[in-house]
């Protein structure tokens, strides 16, 4: 096996001792990341519920059933 080059970049034991120093984040970078997960999350289902219809139609069916079935 060859030996690794001297001047290397760091590895993963040289940053385990050491925080990355960030500034706190703001309500709204919060927000749109919160926003950003929820439409790719709703894109993934959505291309799931194509994908599989079947499972789709059961996921469904069973929401319905829990929705007549729930107690306000």
């Amino acid at each position: 096996m060859p030996d690794l080059p001297e001047n290397r970049s760091e590895t993963p034991e040289d940053t385990a001792g050491r925080q990355r120093v960030s500034p706190p984040e703001t309500d709204a970078e919060r927000r749109r990341r919160r926003a950003r997960f929820l439409r790719e999350l709703a894109e993934a289902r959505e291309l799931r519920d194509r994908v599989q219809p079947r499972r789709a139609k059961v996921a469904r069916l069973r929401h319905a059933m829990r929705m007549r079935t729930f107690r306000w």
